[in-house]
């Protein structure tokens, strides 16, 4: 079976950990945030998957390569312009052919059942089945009413206000026919929820929901993406984790190593090759990258450190998150801290 992962985007929201490196490669847990969704297409048997680039998509291509070591096989659309996911779905008509396929974003924390929505939109006979979540705040997302029998009836596009009718909300993973390409102009920007979907309606094409109590985030701004980890780390996502569980609610990756009198609590991740030092702490609800240093008498809490962060002596970290390669200066104390970008100074939150 074949899928769409959209990665073309910015990711604003994000800024400034997606200045150098495209959303879809922001770890999570210390894997892509698009290793876990390509790993839960894989599961469900989708095997071929279209990758339309844009924002530093070298990047994306470079890591995932033709999708071998993953277990799938990748094909890529370059684009030489943002399309609108809708555009970019219409880009690649033919990878399709005639057949259901599912589209999915690159930048979403999902343990979805696909099988069961694939069940939904065979037995709907729908043309489009759209994956649907209780959120807490739907002036986030696309919006949707349904009926009794699950087709969608009404459909909002992040609305505000007095606008806002429900809170089950679009999750941007998508079941689509081939027949859905008739209805998207070409070399068009076109968007599934502003254009496509109120379509559908317009016209009275059957456009079903599927609404999922499984783990569904859209990872696109700092708040969520931390919070994206916790999730993980107390066991309300089901992802895989890169690294060994050595006791309850702590993972340790190879060749770390823990000085006697350093402490760790829990929930932690620790990645490949790491030095915590004498005197150190790695409190709760943190996670390490490969390579990073933990000097001696710092103290991380509630961080995420990429690849290779390096929190040097005597350093207090709280609710920060340090990007690839960042060295923490000595006896500094900071909290709700971005720290970014060596070599470009000016972009670093110290």
């Amino acid at each position: 079976m074949k899928a769409m992962i959209l990665a073309a985007g910015v990711g604003s929201r994000l800024d400034p950990l997606t200045r150098n490196l495209p959303k879809p490669l922001v770890p999570i847990i210390n894997r892509p945030v698009m290793e876990h969704i390509v790993e839960l297409l894989r599961k469900y048997g989708f095997t071929e998957i279209m990758v339309n680039l844009y924002y530093l998509g070298d990047q994306i291509k470079e890591y995932f390569g033709d999708g071998k070591r993953f277990g799938v096989e990748i094909h890529y659309s370059e684009e030489d312009q943002l399309w609108g996911d809708a555009g970019s779905v219409k880009r690649v008509e033919d990878f399709f052919k005639d057949e259901t396929f599912i589209v999915v974003g690159g930048d979403d924390l999902a343990d979805i059942d696909l099988g069961r929505l694939m069940k939904t939109h065979r037995d709907k006979k729908a043309l489009s089945t759209i994956a649907l979540s209780l959120v807490d705040d739907p002036s986030e997302y696309g919006i949707v009413l349904m009926n009794e029998e699950g087709r969608i009836t009404r459909f909002l596009e992040k609305p505000k206000g007095e606008v806002i009718f429900s809170n089950t909300a679009n999750t941007g993973v998508y079941v689509f026919e081939p027949e859905l390409f008739e209805l998207i102009p070409r070399n068009t920007f076109y968007l599934f929820g502003k254009n496509f979907f109120p379509q559908m309606l317009a016209q009275g094409r059957p456009l079903y929901g599927h609404l999922t109590a499984s783990y569904w985030k859209d990872v696109g701004n700092l708040q969520v993406y931390r919070d994206t980890h916790l999730d993980a780390m107390a066991g309300r996502v089901y992802i895989n984790f890169p690294t060994h569980e050595k006791r309850k609610y702590v993972w340790i990756g190879e060749d770390v190593e823990i000085d006697p009198s350093a402490e760790i609590e829990y929930p932690v991740v620790i990645g490949n090759n790491c030095r915590i030092e004498a005197g150190a702490k790695v409190m709760e609800n943190s996670v390490l990258g490969d390579n990073c240093v933990v000097e001696t008498g710092a103290v991380v809490k509630q961080s995420i450190l990429w690849e290779g962060a390096n929190i040097m002596r005597d350093t207090w970290i709280e609710r920060c998150v340090v990007g690839k390669n960042c060295k923490v200066k000595t006896n500094a104390a900071i909290f709700d801290g971005v720290i970014v970008d060596p070599i470009r100074k000016e972009n670093n939150h110290i």
